[in-house]
Formats: structure tokens, C-alpha cells, sequence
């Protein structure tokens, strides 16, 4: 299996049970994102693709923000050459690469569990669009803010369309709106809604105790067939299904999950 590594330069990593914590940890400019945060990011996503002794993966950020986007000093600075003749704009490629991210995020089999306050803004807001369970505190504050400011939420948007509807994505991409936790839970961004920082973390523990309940194998094949909705044809989708729910079946984890409810004892996997 692969190592994660033990220290990262813009990264806090704690591993508890079967629970990873990823914190973005740039706080002096609000967990903004650059090209080492974004790489140590895929990094660890990369690393976890083969892991089933991780079940869930926490995304926070440090000094009570969850990520202000892209870290616009850096994008300031950077691509002042135009594209030679024949060749793909450079900044396309960079810009493609968040995307390649967001998709891994996307589909990583692990659970991925948002827990938002402070902010979420553009590539946060991205970000926080990939995760499959997603708290926010009622202070904290969203917004597709790239037309704002002259640019395309070119790699976020199909993610944010996905959760939400190409309606909602078009009305909060075109006005740049902000917008509070309440309005975020209404448009289905994310699923819990608390107080404040405490009840955020008591309310996040209670949604990694569910997760705990879950076998590992199951839950990431479930993602798979989920993540293929609307993607393919629904015979196809239905296929591939069956084909997940064979290979869970004749999997150790459906053995033991059944033997413990025969024996009204919760599965190895509850308990670890």
C-alpha cells in the first residue's frame, strides 16, 4: 500500500483509526490555493487510491477558514509568456491540471467529508463540490467569485453543476453572489447546517461514526455505481452495478457483515 508522507509544506495530516484528517494549512492567506498546496493535495489523493484501511478523509483548513480559492498573487505573477505558434496555451494546461484534481477527489474511493467554516470561494468552492458529505457553520460564506474579477470558474463549474443543477450553477456563476451557510444548505452544497465551530465538530463526529458503520469495500464500490449516473446510459449503469454488487458479494467484508448480523454483533469493520 502506499506511504503518505510524514510532513508536508502546506498540509496537516493526522491519522485516527480509519478516519484520515487533510488540513489545509496556509493561514496567512486563508488557505488559498498554489501550485504546492494543489500538489501535496494530489499527492495524498493519489497515495489513498489503494487504501482500504482509510474509510474517510476530512477536508478543513487552518485559522478557521476552509479555502479563499486560488491564491491570486500567484496568478498575477505567473504566465506572462504568450503561447508559441502550435502549441496549447500554458495557461490552459495549468488551469486543467485543478480539474484533474477535483476529478480524483471526486472519485477517490474513500469517503470525503467537507467540514466548512470561514470560507469557501471559488477552487474552495470547487472543493467543497467533490466532497460526498459536506457541514458548514452558518457564518460561513460561499461564492463562484472568478467572473468578479474577469476570470472563468473554468474547472469548478461542471463540479458545482453536478451538485446542484445547471440552473443554480448559472445564477451563482454569472451574479458572482455571496452567500451564507442557510443558502447553502437550501441549494443542496451541503448537507449539515450548525451553529458554530463547536457544534461543527460535533456534528462532523457524528458523520464519521456513521461512515465507521460502513464496510470500506462497499462503500467505494457504491461510489463507483453512483458517480456513473447520468454519465451513461441507464442499461449500462445497471450492468456495471450488478457487476459491483457480485464483487462485494464474493468479498470477505459481505461474508463478515453477514455472519455479524446473524450473530447480532456489529462487523469488524464497526469496531476498529
Amino acid at each position: 500500500m502506499a506511504e503518505l508522507a510524514s510532513t508536508y509544506e502546506t498540509l496537516l495530516l493526522r491519522r485516527d483509526r480509519s478516519r484520515l484528517h487533510v488540513t489545509l494549512n496556509r493561514p496567512q492567506v486563508k488557505n488559498a490555493l498554489n501550485p504546492t498546496l494543489i500538489g501535496e493535495l494530489c499527492a495524498v489523493f493519489q497515495g489513498l487510491r489503494e487504501r482500504r484501511d482509510i474509510k474517510s478523509v476530512v477536508l478543513r483548513g487552518a485559522g478557521g477558514t476552509f479555502c479563499a480559492g486560488a491564491d491570486l498573487k500567484n496568478m498575477e505573477q505567473s504566465f506572462a509568456e504568450q503561447p508559441k505558434p502550435g502549441e496549447k496555451d500554458p495557461i490552459a494546461l495549468n488551469n486543467r491540471e485543478y480539474g484533474t484534481f477535483l476529478e480524483m477527489v471526486n472519485s477517490t474511493p474513500q469517503v470525503v467529508v467537507a467540514a466548512v467554516e470561514g470560507y469557501a470561494i471559488a477552487g474552495g468552492f470547487g472543493l467543497l463540490c467533490v466532497s460526498d458529505v459536506a457541514l458548514c457553520t452558518e457564518d460561513a460564506g460561499f461564492a463562484m467569485s472568478e467572473t468578479a474579477i474577469g476570470i472563468v470558474p473554468a474547472q469548478i463549474a461542471p463540479f458545482v453543476a453536478a451538485r446542484i443543477g445547471v440552473p443554480q450553477t448559472r445564477h451563482l456563476a454569472l451574479t458572482a453572489a455571496r452567500f451564507r451557510g442557510p443558502e447553502a444548505y437550501r441549494l443542496g452544497i451541503v448537507h449539515h447546517l450548525v451553529k458554530d465551530g463547536a457544534a461543527l465538530d460535533a456534528k462532523l463526529e457524528e458523520v464519521l461514526r456513521q461512515i465507521d458503520r460502513c464496510a470500506p469495500l462497499a462503500n467505494a464500490l457504491t461510489k463507483a455505481v453512483v458517480m456513473k449516473v447520468g454519465a451513461e446510459p441507464l442499461s449500462a449503469v445497471l450492468d456495471f452495478a450488478a457487476d459491483k454488487f457480485a464483487e462485494a458479494r464474493r468479498s470477505p467484508e459481505a461474508a463478515e457483515g453477514l455472519r455479524a448480523f446473524a450473530e447480532k454483533r456489529p462487523p469488524k469493520w464497526a469496531v476498529e
